[in-house]
């Protein structure tokens, strides 16, 4: 008995073992799909036939990420392979390798998707005895994404995650330095590869730094950085650096909606971040046109961290509360406090002369070093690390002079902390 072809074909469809969907690639909607479609993600067919891909893909978000992928469907000229995560109608969620291939058909386009299950993959993957690629898999895993830079080819690595949190697929990231360099934002990029390269001469502990990276559809993400030295040659001199990414987008825009509002930082009562930005700029300015020198100095709680940790966040603020008040009580009227973040504070002395500034961190530290605490029982005492810059001597610019400070901060920490540095020259 001989079967027709479209019979035949149709049989052979809904008996594959992936999920495979038809596509309409310009309004994202779901054509066809198999019965092992169905059952991936626990879904009847009225509810996923003539429904946008975008239901069920968690990583796609809106119609023009979805155009960004279709064209690059269409680009590939073969397969595109996505590594994403499909909703089930439980709730869970599936991962999933799709690959996508375009094709025409009387004169209209199409995409057909075969979408499999990797989630069996990944727990195998999990068990695996290398411990170079489990220790990889778990920081994967732990964050938004992880980068492996090989200093010596200048090859980096990024993980499927960052590349999902980016928009791309597996294979769109060149694994080179400059793929990330030229999506850092413009105002944000000299800081993040100074604070990057100080780490890997050994001026800083550990490289991390908040800023902007641009994701495939031209948007930029807040993200925060971290990474280290993890591999060295036989000279000490480092060849490998390891990170993690996270996306804070959500956190820095409420940040920046409270900002917005208010001046003055709710938790201390001192000017907040944004004022800093304002009165630096303009006093700076003052201090140009009238050829006066101006002091920036940069200091934080040493091992605030551990009160919080120990006391608890409630604690945390009330300290970082007293601090506050008695740094306001012992500095000139004419000087203005921050706090620029955490417990991170700024002092701008405009017209003071480097000496003045210097000898009023040491007796800022020295103040703070002699606090008692004796609504904490258990605490024994705090100290702080200040970085100091100067106008004109350290840089010209706001952003330069902080950039001196910060490094000068960093240098206070690595020599032991609770001291005083000045920056180097400029």
């Amino acid at each position: 008995m001989l079967i027709s072809s479209f019979s035949l074909h149709q049989s052979v469809f809904e008996h594959l073992p992936d999920a495979v969907y038809l596509i309409d690639p310009q309004t994202s909607n779901i054509l066809d799909c198999n019965a092992a479609a169905l059952h991936q993600v626990g879904l009847p067919r009225d509810e996923v036939v003539q429904h946008s891909v975008l239901s069920l893909q968690k990583d796609v978000i809106g119609i023009e990420q979805w155009a960004s992928i279709a064209q690059a469907v269409r680009e590939a000229q073969g397969q595109f392979v996505f590594i994403g995560r499909h909703r089930h109608r439980s709730g869970a969620e599936v991962p999933v390798e799709v690959t996508t291939s375009a094709f025409m058909h009387q004169g209209c386009e199409y995409f057909v998707s075969v979408a499999r299950d990797i989630g069996r993959r990944l727990a195998l993957e999990q068990d695996l005895n290398d411990r170079d690629v489990q220790l990889r898999y778990a920081l994967t895993e732990a964050s938004d994404g992880l980068w492996d830079w090989n200093l010596l080819n200048n090859e980096v690595f990024f993980s499927p995650q960052l590349k999902r949190m980016l928009g791309y697929g597996p294979h769109e990231m060149k694994p080179t330095l400059e793929t990330w360099a030229t999506n850092v934002h413009p105002d944000d990029a000299s800081r993040v590869r100074r604070a990057l390269q100080e780490h890997i001469k050994g001026l800083r502990e550990r490289y991390e730094a908040e800023y902007r990276l641009r994701n495939r559809n031209g948007h930029y993400l807040w993200v925060h950085d971290r990474g280290r030295v993890c591999e060295r040659d036989a000279q000490g001199q480092p060849i490998r650096v390891v990170g993690m990414v996270q996306n804070i987008t959500d956190r820095k825009h409420a940040e920046q909606a409270l900002q917005m509002q208010a001046s003055h930082d709710a938790l201390t009562g001192l000017l907040n971040r944004r004022e800093c930005e304002r009165i630096l700029q303009q006093q700076l300015q003052r201090c140009q046109q009238q050829n006066l020198p101006l002091g920036l100095c940069l200091f934080d709680l040493d091992h605030f961290k551990d009160i919080n940790d120990r006391f608890g966040h409630q604690t945390g603020d009330l300290v970082l509360r007293k601090v506050a008040h008695e740094i306001q009580a012992h500095v000139r009227a004419a000087d203005y406090l921050f706090r620029w973040g955490g417990e991170e504070f700024l002092l701008v002395s405009a017209g003071a002369p480097c000496g003045h500034v210097l000898h009023c961190a040491q007796r800022l530290r020295a103040r703070l070093a002699e606090l008692d605490w004796p609504e904490v029982p258990g605490l024994h005492g705090i100290s702080c690390s200040f970085g100091v810059a100067m106008f004109p001597e350290h840089g010209q610019q706001a952003d330069d002079l902080f950039l001196a400070a910060d490094s000068a901060l960093y240098r206070a920490k690595a020599q032991g902390r609770n001291r005083v540095e000045l920056a180097v020259m400029a």
